[in-house]
Protein backbone atom coordinates (compact mmCIF):
# COMPACT_ATOMS: atom_id res chain seq x y z
CA UNK A 1 0.00 0.00 0.00
CA UNK A 2 1.39 3.53 -0.56
CA UNK A 3 2.29 5.25 2.35
CA UNK A 4 1.87 8.91 3.39
CA UNK A 5 5.87 9.11 2.71
CA UNK A 6 5.39 7.99 -0.82
CA UNK A 7 2.19 10.34 -1.89
CA UNK A 8 3.75 13.32 -0.41
CA UNK A 9 7.40 12.03 -2.61
CA UNK A 10 5.03 11.54 -5.76
CA UNK A 11 3.81 14.81 -5.28
CA UNK A 12 6.74 16.69 -4.86
CA UNK A 13 7.52 14.88 -8.67
CA UNK A 14 4.48 16.13 -10.18
CA UNK A 15 5.54 19.76 -9.68
CA UNK A 16 8.25 19.47 -12.50
CA UNK A 17 5.10 18.69 -15.38
CA UNK A 18 5.74 22.38 -15.74
CA UNK A 19 8.98 24.52 -16.40
CA UNK A 20 7.16 27.88 -15.12
CA UNK A 21 6.95 27.30 -11.38
CA UNK A 22 7.18 30.75 -9.86
CA UNK A 23 7.15 31.74 -6.14
CA UNK A 24 5.44 34.52 -4.26
CA UNK A 25 7.01 37.16 -4.12
CA UNK A 26 8.05 38.66 -0.64
CA UNK A 27 6.08 41.98 -1.06
CA UNK A 28 2.74 39.67 -1.13
CA UNK A 29 3.80 37.06 1.42
CA UNK A 30 2.05 39.67 4.44
CA UNK A 31 -0.63 40.93 3.78
CA UNK A 32 -3.55 41.63 5.63
CA UNK A 33 -7.25 40.31 4.74
CA UNK A 34 -8.83 43.89 4.46
CA UNK A 35 -6.03 45.03 2.42
CA UNK A 36 -5.82 42.09 0.20
CA UNK A 37 -9.88 42.08 -0.22
CA UNK A 38 -9.47 45.84 -1.47
CA UNK A 39 -6.27 44.89 -3.83
CA UNK A 40 -7.98 41.77 -5.22
CA UNK A 41 -11.62 43.79 -5.25
CA UNK A 42 -9.77 46.49 -7.10
CA UNK A 43 -7.76 44.33 -9.57
CA UNK A 44 -11.11 42.35 -10.48
CA UNK A 45 -12.94 45.88 -11.35
CA UNK A 46 -9.48 46.64 -13.71
CA UNK A 47 -9.94 43.36 -15.42
CA UNK A 48 -14.30 42.97 -15.93
CA UNK A 49 -15.16 40.51 -18.27
CA UNK A 50 -11.76 39.35 -19.41
CA UNK A 51 -11.30 37.58 -16.30
CA UNK A 52 -13.44 34.67 -14.57
CA UNK A 53 -12.49 33.13 -11.47
CA UNK A 54 -12.84 29.63 -10.29
CA UNK A 55 -13.61 28.28 -7.14
CA UNK A 56 -13.71 24.56 -6.19
CA UNK A 57 -16.10 23.77 -3.09
CA UNK A 58 -12.79 22.49 -1.42
CA UNK A 59 -10.90 25.80 -1.37
CA UNK A 60 -11.17 28.30 1.77
CA UNK A 61 -13.74 31.35 2.24
CA UNK A 62 -11.13 33.33 1.24
CA UNK A 63 -10.81 32.15 -2.65
CA UNK A 64 -14.96 31.11 -3.08
CA UNK A 65 -16.26 34.63 -1.90
CA UNK A 66 -14.37 36.07 -4.59
CA UNK A 67 -15.08 33.15 -7.16
CA UNK A 68 -17.49 33.57 -9.83
CA UNK A 69 -18.59 30.25 -10.00
CA UNK A 70 -18.13 27.06 -7.09
CA UNK A 71 -18.52 23.62 -7.66
CA UNK A 72 -16.68 20.29 -8.28
CA UNK A 73 -13.87 19.83 -11.07
CA UNK A 74 -15.28 19.09 -14.10
CA UNK A 75 -18.50 21.31 -13.72
CA UNK A 76 -15.89 24.07 -13.22
CA UNK A 77 -13.93 23.51 -15.98
CA UNK A 78 -17.08 23.69 -18.23
CA UNK A 79 -18.62 26.94 -16.99
CA UNK A 80 -15.11 27.93 -18.34
CA UNK A 81 -15.83 27.10 -21.74
CA UNK A 82 -19.06 28.46 -21.67
CA UNK A 83 -17.67 31.97 -20.17
CA UNK A 84 -15.96 34.55 -22.80
CA UNK A 85 -13.32 35.49 -20.34
CA UNK A 86 -9.78 35.79 -22.03
CA UNK A 87 -8.40 34.48 -18.64
CA UNK A 88 -9.05 31.63 -16.57
CA UNK A 89 -7.81 31.81 -12.78
CA UNK A 90 -8.68 28.29 -11.20
CA UNK A 91 -8.53 28.06 -7.52
CA UNK A 92 -8.17 24.32 -7.71
CA UNK A 93 -5.40 22.09 -8.19
CA UNK A 94 -3.41 21.23 -10.99
CA UNK A 95 -5.32 18.32 -13.08
CA UNK A 96 -8.28 20.76 -12.37
CA UNK A 97 -6.87 23.24 -14.01
CA UNK A 98 -5.44 21.02 -17.01
CA UNK A 99 -8.77 20.07 -17.46
CA UNK A 100 -9.86 23.62 -17.86
CA UNK A 101 -7.29 23.78 -20.88
CA UNK A 102 -8.13 20.91 -22.43
CA UNK A 103 -11.62 22.11 -22.81
CA UNK A 104 -11.83 25.88 -23.17
CA UNK A 105 -10.80 27.71 -26.33
CA UNK A 106 -7.23 28.37 -27.48
CA UNK A 107 -7.37 32.05 -26.92
CA UNK A 108 -8.16 31.64 -23.22
CA UNK A 109 -5.55 31.26 -20.58
CA UNK A 110 -5.88 29.01 -17.65
CA UNK A 111 -4.06 30.49 -14.64
CA UNK A 112 -3.20 28.16 -11.32
CA UNK A 113 -2.43 30.82 -8.78
CA UNK A 114 0.24 28.24 -7.28
CA UNK A 115 1.68 25.52 -9.28
CA UNK A 116 2.41 24.00 -5.88
CA UNK A 117 -0.95 23.23 -5.63
CA UNK A 118 -0.87 19.62 -6.86
CA UNK A 119 -3.19 16.84 -5.79
CA UNK A 120 -1.20 14.00 -4.05
CA UNK A 121 -3.82 11.10 -5.20
CA UNK A 122 -2.91 12.27 -8.50
CA UNK A 123 0.33 11.96 -8.38
CA UNK A 124 -0.16 8.47 -6.97
CA UNK A 125 -0.48 7.74 -11.01
CA UNK A 126 2.60 9.19 -13.15
CA UNK A 127 2.60 8.55 -16.85
CA UNK A 128 5.81 6.48 -17.09
CA UNK A 129 5.10 4.31 -13.58
CA UNK A 130 1.30 3.43 -15.36
CA UNK A 131 2.77 2.62 -18.47
CA UNK A 132 5.38 0.21 -17.03
CA UNK A 133 2.59 -1.53 -15.09
CA UNK A 134 0.29 -1.24 -18.36
CA UNK A 135 3.09 -3.86 -19.39
CA UNK A 136 2.87 -6.26 -16.81
CA UNK A 137 -0.60 -6.48 -16.64
CA UNK A 138 -1.45 -7.05 -20.20
CA UNK A 139 1.32 -9.92 -19.99
CA UNK A 140 -0.66 -10.88 -17.21
CA UNK A 141 -3.88 -11.57 -19.29
CA UNK A 142 -2.79 -11.40 -23.36
CA UNK A 143 -5.91 -12.60 -24.19
CA UNK A 144 -8.44 -9.88 -22.37
CA UNK A 145 -9.33 -6.62 -24.21
CA UNK A 146 -8.16 -4.50 -20.84
CA UNK A 147 -9.85 -0.86 -20.54
CA UNK A 148 -8.74 1.55 -18.27
CA UNK A 149 -10.58 4.19 -16.74
CA UNK A 150 -8.79 7.44 -15.18
CA UNK A 151 -10.93 9.30 -12.69
CA UNK A 152 -10.97 12.58 -13.22
CA UNK A 153 -8.74 13.42 -10.21
CA UNK A 154 -5.48 12.80 -12.74
CA UNK A 155 -3.11 14.48 -14.94
CA UNK A 156 -4.14 14.86 -18.50
CA UNK A 157 -1.00 12.28 -19.57
CA UNK A 158 -3.08 9.60 -17.95
CA UNK A 159 -6.41 10.93 -19.67
CA UNK A 160 -4.40 10.25 -23.01
CA UNK A 161 -3.23 6.79 -22.17
CA UNK A 162 -6.48 6.00 -21.19
CA UNK A 163 -7.56 7.18 -24.69
CA UNK A 164 -5.27 5.80 -26.69
CA UNK A 165 -5.82 2.18 -25.19
CA UNK A 166 -9.94 2.42 -25.87
CA UNK A 167 -10.48 3.95 -22.17
CA UNK A 168 -12.20 7.10 -20.82
CA UNK A 169 -12.06 9.28 -18.09
CA UNK A 170 -15.10 9.20 -15.03
CA UNK A 171 -16.13 11.20 -12.50
CA UNK A 172 -17.54 10.27 -9.20
CA UNK A 173 -20.88 10.54 -10.36
CA UNK A 174 -20.81 8.26 -13.50
CA UNK A 175 -18.15 5.80 -12.60
CA UNK A 176 -20.54 3.29 -13.05
CA UNK A 177 -21.75 4.50 -16.11
CA UNK A 178 -17.76 4.44 -17.53
CA UNK A 179 -17.69 0.64 -16.17
CA UNK A 180 -20.29 -0.33 -18.12
CA UNK A 181 -19.44 1.04 -21.48
CA UNK A 182 -15.81 -0.46 -20.76
CA UNK A 183 -17.36 -3.73 -19.74
CA UNK A 184 -19.18 -2.86 -23.55
CA UNK A 185 -15.71 -2.38 -25.11
CA UNK A 186 -13.60 -5.27 -23.46
CA UNK A 187 -12.98 -8.05 -21.43
CA UNK A 188 -11.73 -6.30 -17.87
CA UNK A 189 -11.66 -3.11 -16.47
CA UNK A 190 -8.25 -0.67 -15.06
CA UNK A 191 -9.33 1.85 -12.67
CA UNK A 192 -6.91 4.45 -11.86
CA UNK A 193 -5.87 6.26 -9.42
CA UNK A 194 -8.49 5.99 -6.75
CA UNK A 195 -9.04 2.87 -5.23
CA UNK A 196 -11.97 3.39 -3.06
CA UNK A 197 -14.06 4.73 -5.34
CA UNK A 198 -13.16 1.93 -8.12
CA UNK A 199 -14.34 -0.79 -5.26
CA UNK A 200 -17.45 1.00 -4.52
CA UNK A 201 -18.47 1.31 -7.67
CA UNK A 202 -17.61 -2.49 -8.10
CA UNK A 203 -20.10 -2.76 -5.42
CA UNK A 204 -22.77 -0.76 -6.88
CA UNK A 205 -22.63 -3.27 -10.20
CA UNK A 206 -23.04 -6.41 -8.08
CA UNK A 207 -18.94 -7.34 -9.35
CA UNK A 208 -17.48 -6.95 -5.60
CA UNK A 209 -16.34 -10.60 -5.78
CA UNK A 210 -14.13 -9.73 -9.44
CA UNK A 211 -11.77 -7.48 -8.07
CA UNK A 212 -8.07 -7.45 -7.60
CA UNK A 213 -5.54 -4.54 -6.58
CA UNK A 214 -2.40 -3.40 -8.07
CA UNK A 215 0.04 -1.99 -5.76
CA UNK A 216 2.45 -0.17 -8.03
CA UNK A 217 4.62 0.68 -5.15
CA UNK A 218 5.14 -3.30 -4.01
CA UNK A 219 7.01 -5.04 -7.05
CA UNK A 220 6.68 -8.50 -5.17
CA UNK A 221 3.38 -7.78 -4.12
CA UNK A 222 1.79 -8.24 -7.79
CA UNK A 223 -0.25 -11.76 -8.42
CA UNK A 224 -0.10 -12.02 -12.30
CA UNK A 225 -2.55 -15.45 -11.55
CA UNK A 226 -5.23 -12.64 -9.72
CA UNK A 227 -4.79 -10.28 -12.33
CA UNK A 228 -6.06 -13.25 -14.51
CA UNK A 229 -8.97 -14.09 -13.11
CA UNK A 230 -9.78 -11.00 -11.96
CA UNK A 231 -12.32 -8.43 -14.35
CA UNK A 232 -11.63 -5.45 -12.07
CA UNK A 233 -7.99 -4.46 -11.37
CA UNK A 234 -8.04 -1.22 -8.74
CA UNK A 235 -4.71 0.90 -8.89
CA UNK A 236 -3.71 1.20 -5.47
CA UNK A 237 -4.32 4.87 -4.93
CA UNK A 238 -6.58 7.09 -2.73
CA UNK A 239 -7.39 10.65 -1.38
CA UNK A 240 -5.53 11.29 1.58
CA UNK A 241 -8.63 13.43 3.15
CA UNK A 242 -11.10 10.91 2.36
CA UNK A 243 -9.25 7.66 3.76
CA UNK A 244 -9.51 9.42 6.79
CA UNK A 245 -13.01 8.71 7.63
CA UNK A 246 -13.83 5.44 9.66
CA UNK A 247 -17.19 3.33 10.13
CA UNK A 248 -16.13 4.59 13.80
CA UNK A 249 -16.80 8.29 13.12
CA UNK A 250 -20.11 6.96 11.72
CA UNK A 251 -20.90 5.15 15.22
CA UNK A 252 -19.51 8.00 17.20
CA UNK A 253 -21.97 10.39 15.31
CA UNK A 254 -24.80 8.85 15.86
CA UNK A 255 -24.05 8.05 19.76
CA UNK A 256 -23.38 11.48 19.92
CA UNK A 257 -26.30 13.01 17.82
CA UNK A 258 -29.18 9.87 17.74
CA UNK A 259 -31.26 11.64 14.61
CA UNK A 260 -28.20 12.45 12.67
CA UNK A 261 -28.10 11.41 8.75
CA UNK A 262 -24.45 11.04 7.32
CA UNK A 263 -23.56 11.90 4.01
CA UNK A 264 -20.04 10.74 2.24
CA UNK A 265 -17.96 11.05 -0.68
CA UNK A 266 -17.38 7.73 -2.95
CA UNK A 267 -13.71 8.36 -2.25
CA UNK A 268 -14.78 7.41 1.54
CA UNK A 269 -13.54 3.72 2.21
CA UNK A 270 -15.94 0.78 1.63
CA UNK A 271 -16.75 0.52 5.38
CA UNK A 272 -17.66 3.97 5.85
CA UNK A 273 -19.94 3.58 2.61
CA UNK A 274 -21.86 0.92 3.63
CA UNK A 275 -22.58 2.48 6.98
CA UNK A 276 -23.55 5.97 5.48
CA UNK A 277 -27.12 6.86 4.79
CA UNK A 278 -25.98 8.48 1.17
CA UNK A 279 -22.95 8.87 -0.72
CA UNK A 280 -22.18 11.13 -3.53
CA UNK A 281 -20.44 13.31 -5.23
CA UNK A 282 -19.30 17.23 -3.84
CA UNK A 283 -22.87 18.21 -6.14
CA UNK A 284 -24.69 15.79 -3.94
CA UNK A 285 -23.30 16.43 -0.76
CA UNK A 286 -24.32 20.29 -1.21
CA UNK A 287 -27.62 19.02 -2.98
CA UNK A 288 -28.36 17.28 0.58
CA UNK A 289 -27.35 20.01 2.60
CA UNK A 290 -29.58 22.41 0.43
CA UNK A 291 -32.81 19.85 0.62
CA UNK A 292 -32.51 19.35 3.98
CA UNK A 293 -35.11 20.55 6.18
CA UNK A 294 -34.53 23.08 8.54
CA UNK A 295 -33.29 21.50 12.17
CA UNK A 296 -31.85 18.14 10.64
CA UNK A 297 -28.55 17.31 11.04
CA UNK A 298 -26.33 16.21 8.89
CA UNK A 299 -22.69 14.80 9.06
CA UNK A 300 -20.63 15.25 5.99
CA UNK A 301 -17.72 12.79 5.27
CA UNK A 302 -15.64 14.65 2.76
CA UNK A 303 -13.24 18.11 2.65
CA UNK A 304 -13.57 20.41 5.89
CA UNK A 305 -13.75 23.37 3.90
CA UNK A 306 -17.27 22.27 2.07
CA UNK A 307 -18.24 21.52 5.76
CA UNK A 308 -17.58 25.07 6.61
CA UNK A 309 -19.21 26.47 3.74
CA UNK A 310 -22.27 24.08 3.80
CA UNK A 311 -22.76 25.75 7.94
CA UNK A 312 -22.34 28.97 6.43
CA UNK A 313 -24.56 28.85 3.70
CA UNK A 314 -27.34 26.66 5.55
CA UNK A 315 -27.37 27.95 8.93
CA UNK A 316 -31.53 26.52 9.77
CA UNK A 317 -29.26 22.90 9.21
CA UNK A 318 -27.21 21.22 11.63
CA UNK A 319 -24.33 20.63 9.75
CA UNK A 320 -21.18 18.79 11.26
CA UNK A 321 -17.62 17.25 10.09
CA UNK A 322 -17.93 13.88 10.27
CA UNK A 323 -14.86 13.55 12.43
CA UNK A 324 -15.09 16.24 14.29
CA UNK A 325 -11.63 18.39 15.07
CA UNK A 326 -9.41 15.48 13.60
CA UNK A 327 -10.92 16.35 9.69
CA UNK A 328 -8.15 17.42 7.25
CA UNK A 329 -8.31 19.98 4.55
CA UNK A 330 -6.90 19.41 1.52
CA UNK A 331 -3.29 19.91 1.56
CA UNK A 332 -2.67 20.61 -2.18
CA UNK A 333 -5.95 23.14 -2.46
CA UNK A 334 -4.29 25.00 0.87
CA UNK A 335 -1.37 25.92 -1.47
CA UNK A 336 -3.67 28.15 -3.48
CA UNK A 337 -3.19 30.89 -0.90
CA UNK A 338 -5.64 33.52 -1.42
CA UNK A 339 -1.97 36.15 -1.80
CA UNK A 340 -1.43 34.22 -4.51
CA UNK A 341 -4.81 35.20 -6.19
CA UNK A 342 -3.96 39.09 -5.29
CA UNK A 343 -0.34 38.55 -7.12
CA UNK A 344 -1.94 36.85 -10.32
CA UNK A 345 -4.64 38.92 -10.72
CA UNK A 346 -2.55 42.09 -10.12
CA UNK A 347 0.12 40.96 -12.41
CA UNK A 348 -2.76 40.11 -15.16
CA UNK A 349 -4.03 44.23 -14.31
CA UNK A 350 -0.31 44.70 -15.45
CA UNK A 351 0.06 42.68 -18.45
CA UNK A 352 1.93 39.88 -17.37
CA UNK A 353 0.60 36.53 -16.71
CA UNK A 354 2.07 34.05 -14.71
CA UNK A 355 1.16 30.42 -13.96
CA UNK A 356 0.05 29.16 -16.95
CA UNK A 357 -1.52 25.88 -17.07
CA UNK A 358 -0.82 24.47 -21.06
CA UNK A 359 -1.23 20.89 -22.15
CA UNK A 360 0.80 19.15 -24.09
CA UNK A 361 -1.01 19.38 -27.94
CA UNK A 362 -0.88 15.42 -29.18
CA UNK A 363 -1.93 14.63 -25.14
CA UNK A 364 -4.99 17.34 -25.20
CA UNK A 365 -6.32 16.20 -28.23
CA UNK A 366 -6.07 12.47 -26.75
CA UNK A 367 -7.47 13.69 -23.36
CA UNK A 368 -10.00 15.40 -25.00
CA UNK A 369 -11.19 12.10 -26.81
CA UNK A 370 -11.37 10.30 -23.43
CA UNK A 371 -13.87 13.18 -22.02
CA UNK A 372 -15.65 12.78 -25.16
CA UNK A 373 -15.98 9.11 -24.31
CA UNK A 374 -17.31 9.92 -21.20
CA UNK A 375 -19.90 12.90 -22.49
CA UNK A 376 -21.10 10.39 -24.82
CA UNK A 377 -21.96 7.89 -21.81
Amino acid sequence: MANMETAELETDLSLFKYDNLEQLPPQYRELEESERTDRIEAALEELGDDVVILGHNYQRREIVEHADFIGDSYQLSTEAAEADAEYVIFGGVTFMAESADIITDDDQSVILPSMEASCPMAGMAEALQVDSAWAEITAAAPDDDIIPITYMNSYADLKAFCASQGGLVCTSSNAHKAFEYAFDKGDKVLFLPDKHLGENTAHRLGMEDEIAQWDPWDPEGKDADEVAESDIILWDGYCQVHERFTADHIAEIRADHPDAKVVVHPECRREVVEAADRVGSTSTICETVENADPGETWAIGTEIHLTNHLQRWHPEVNVLPLCGDACMDCNAMRQIDPNYLTWVLEELVAGREHNVIEVAPEEKELAEVALDRMLEI
